[in-house]
């Protein structure tokens, strides 16, 4: 049961409650431990007389006196003092850096949806060229290939990001999604770059076979007859033809006409095997996989980001090429944007932000109930090493002001975006450590 302390009482190891939330202070959590001289000494530089703390979740009972507190600050020599300086800790200069961050956030967010929001409109424009133009449409697809190429290649670490899926329909989504991932993996294996523009516009027109299908055809249904489940899988032939009509390169063609196939043979329409299959058309026939689970026709059938990858690493280990499907959950990590989480300090929070490099850590929107949702502030794991996520959750398993707050969208929609040398400031994790830590939450 929480209580009241003076300030001056108050010592490491200690469990603190904050009241105003983030603007007031500049810990990225309200409710938390003490755990360095830093930290006290910040907690002494906000000027408030006393705060409220919880001694059954405390590893230390409050110090005596006065002269206890000022010893464990001053114990800490000059770091305390220049932590203190450093801290800038008055309320009004938090509030202002928590303010100026979430300007940038905001900032950083609406030049992702707009730039998806183009890259969906020139994937439609392209598809409505199909019919009369063919070529034209494989010249206009491949432009938007190349655009994505352009700002996705180079040394800068590459974030995935959860957007609104102003895109529209499901299609577009589906393409957009299934090609930036499919990019940003062959990216992470070191793809040429020929190949990786084979790969993004092979990706962005996988399912173009489907433009030629009846509208109940265009996603299998448990209750297709045989011959509406042979119509359905005929996309990829129509698929085939398609790509000869738009003049599109052997290595393009080859992700339409494969990106079915299993690593097993139990794909269609040739079961070929994964030494028959090229890297390309292995790539997108995950990826596609991995957003058909995510966003299904009959929204009631989907699964969450997070149990996505598990059903991947569980059930596909014989579908699908083991070395792409491991540089894919490196990449999308344990809980991909989307994932409805709970953190180590129990509260309920969303993410909404992946570095592909450093999975491990994501960029997530916290539940938090003293502050509107349009100043809630995205919490990047990788600055506060003490906090991490404890478990996915799904929908029917938040309490409703969570998942009001936190309001995930009927559709899980991705792009992409460089992050700044300041987000990408953390070590990169080992990769067999990533790997193991992945097994590990998978299994569980």
């Amino acid at each position: 049961m929480a209580s009241l302390i003076a300030v001056e009482h108050v010592r490491i190891g200690m469990f603190i409650h904050l009241e105003g939330g983030w603007l007031s202070h500049p810990f990225p959590r309200s409710s938390f431990k003490l755990a360095t001289d830093k930290e006290l000494a910040t907690l002494h530089g906000l000027g408030l007389t006393q705060v409220e703390w919880s001694p059954e979740k405390s590893d230390a009972p409050a110090a005596e006196g006065p002269a206890a507190a000022r010893a464990t600050v001053a114990g800490s020599g000059s770091g305390a003092n220049a932590a203190t300086g450093a801290a800038s800790a008055t309320p009004d200069a938090a509030a202002e850096r928590r303010r100026a961050e979430l300007a940038a956030q905001r900032e950083a967010l609406r030049r992702c949806e707009r730039q998806y929001a183009e890259a969906a409109s020139a994937w439609r424009s392209a598809q409505d060229k199909l019919s009369v133009s063919p070529e034209e449409a494989r010249r206009a697809t491949q432009a938007l290939a190349e655009d994505m190429l352009g700002r996705m290649l180079g040394d800068q670490d590459i974030g995935i990001r959860l957007v609104s899926g102003a895109g529209g329909d499901r299609a577009t989504a589906h393409a957009l999604n299934v090609s930036v991932v499919s990019l940003l993996i062959g990216r992470a294996l070191g793809l040429p770059e020929e190949d990786m523009l084979d790969l993004g516009v092979g990706a962005l027109l996988h399912d173009v076979g489907k433009h030629d299908l009846a509208d109940r055809l265009r996603h299998p249904d448990d209750s297709f007859s045989p011959a509406e489940m042979a119509g359905y899988r005929d996309h990829v032939a129509k698929g085939v033809a398609q790509a000869r009509r738009m003049g599109l390169s052997l290595g393009a063609a080859s992700v339409i006409a494969q990106h079915h196939e299993h690593a097993d043979g139990s794909g269609f329409p040739q079961k070929l095997t994964v030494d028959r299959m090229t890297a390309a058309a292995r790539i997108v026939a995950i990826v596609n996989r991995y957003d058909n689970l995510c966003n299904p026709p009959a929204r009631s059938h989907s699964l969450t980001p997070h149990e996505a990858v598990s059903m991947l690493f569980a059930q596909g280990r014989t579908r699908f090429d083991q070395a792409i499907l491991g540089a894919f959950i490196r990449m999308m990590g344990v809980y991909p944007a989307g994932s409805l989480v709970q953190l180590t300090d129990d509260r309920f929070a969303m993410v909404v932000g992946v570095n592909s490099s450093r999975p491990l850590k994501p960029r997530v929107l916290v539940f938090e109930p003293k502050i509107s949702r349009s100043e809630a502030l995205l919490l990047n794991l990788e600055e506060a090493p003490d906090l991490g996520i404890r478990r996915s959750l799904t929908a029917t398993k938040l309490p409703l002001p969570a998942l009001e707050y936190l309001d995930p969208r009927p559709r899980v929609s991705y792009y992409f975006e460089p992050l700044s040398a300041a987000e990408t400031a953390a070590e990169t994790a080992a990769c067999d450590t990533t790997c193991a830590a992945g097994r590990r939450a998978l299994a569980a």
